[in-house]
């Protein structure tokens, strides 16, 4: 193999749409849905399958966290690196992407409980829907040590913890930009072990296993490696054939460490390098449907718990009313799942990517406002228009 196959001397690809970034993206939003659906079957898929459809929620919530900061990292490091984008304006560029979906989704859960309340038919387990757990959730303050947040849409945990990472965005960018792509992967990982090492002795549990209360740091971390593959991303040239390789290996590996334990680390290590393989592959044929169906994962994070709720809200008095049959059951299962996919994609059309389009041109124009007006030298007296 060519020496130049892993070298600092090549051009790296740009990121870019349509490829096997937004591929990935896609992927970890289906197995998410299918995570948060997986117990409310007939049999949990947990005990008719394998039990890695329960514990795959740590490493799906990893994941995601991971690809947060790379994504973010190589979208927006250059442009906040250079003070095109401030700080304060990075901050409020993502909050405004985030929040309005997820108050949407809050309020519809709202709703719906006071809804079916009113209908006589009131949550199965009234504990997951508890008041004083909302506003913390709504606020998105829970992960922050914030009392609440717990029931209702609760894996917007991690919306909330990200939240914070994007505040640390701008000054975690200035200290990995003075490193190179060696040594940036060096010390994202000693961060990560660290942390771990941190929770491990003080707390008695790893990182990843932090309460939602205080999901700001099990996110942080993972986040901070996330763009710390971005740098090796940017700087390390991986010749397409030696990443598709890297990439398979590590996919193979990861469902292999994952079919007999959790394996938290080592999957860790597959998750990093499953990433940088993807992209250091060049986007050579751009695919539309992958990008759209990218551009939709937020969604489909977002929306899903409340589907699942309101679904099998229904689906459960169906079956307890007229004693359906275990095959029955399945199918409405399996149509719950589907209209996570269908709503979360309407939910996009019709609602996100409408407002965002609004936010982007308020924000637009509130940038031209700020813009300093060049002043023009006064016109020499004898050369004005008569």
């Amino acid at each position: 193999m060519a020496w130049t196959a892993i070298s600092t001397r090549n051009g790296t690809p740009p990121i870019a749409r349509g490829g096997w970034l937004d591929a990935l993206r896609f992927i970890v939003a289906s197995l998410i849905i299918l995570h948060h659906f997986q117990a409310a079957g007939p049999v949990p898929l947990a005990e008719a399958l394998h039990p890695v459809f329960e514990r795959g929620g740590f490493l799906l919530t990893n994941f995601f966290l991971i690809d947060s900061g790379y994504v973010l990292m190589r979208v927006y490091g250059g442009a906040v690196g250079r003070g095109e984008i401030s700080p304060r304006g990075f901050f409020i560029k993502r909050f405004l992407r985030v929040y309005p979906a997820h108050l949407m989704m809050g309020l519809a859960l709202v709703a719906l409980v006071l809804i079916g309340t009113v209908a006589g038919i009131g949550p199965r387990n009234p504990e997951w829907f508890d008041w004083r757990q909302l506003p913390a959730q709504l606020t998105l303050t829970q992960a922050f040590g914030v009392p609440g947040g717990l029931g209702w849409n609760a894996p917007s945990w991690s919306i909330s913890a990200l939240v914070g990472c994007y505040l640390l965005f701008p000054w975690i960018l200035r200290t990995l930009a003075r490193l190179g792509p060696w040594t940036a992967i060096l010390a994202v990982t000693g961060v990560y072990l660290l942390a771990n090492a941190a929770t491990h002795s003080l707390l008695g549990y790893p990182v990843y296993q932090m309460p939602m209360g205080y999901g700001f740091f099990r996110a942080l971390p993972l986040f901070i490696l996330g763009m710390g593959l971005a740098v090796v991303s940017e700087r390390l040239f991986i010749a397409p054939r030696v990443a598709a390789i890297i990439g398979v290996s590590a996919a193979i590996g990861l469902a292999t460490v994952q079919a007999f334990d959790k394996h938290a680390l080592i999957s860790l290590g597959f998750i990093s390098l499953i990433l940088l393989a993807a992209g250091a592959l060049p986007v050579v044929r751009p695919s539309k449907w992958i990008e759209r169906a990218s551009v939709v994962s937020f969604s489909m994070f977002i929306t899903n718990e409340v589907v699942r709720i309101a679904w099998f809200g229904v689906a459960n008095v169906l079956i307890a009313r007229f004693a359906l049959p275990v095959p029955v059951q399945w199918g409405l299962w399996l149509a719950g799942v589907a209209a996570a996919f269908v709503f979360a994609f309407a939910f996009h059309r019709a609602a996100d990517q409408p407002l965002q389009n609004r936010i982007k041109l308020w924000l637009s124009a509130g940038r031209r406002r700020a813009a300093p007006v060049a002043v023009q030298p006064p016109t020499p007296v004898g050369q004005g228009h008569a």
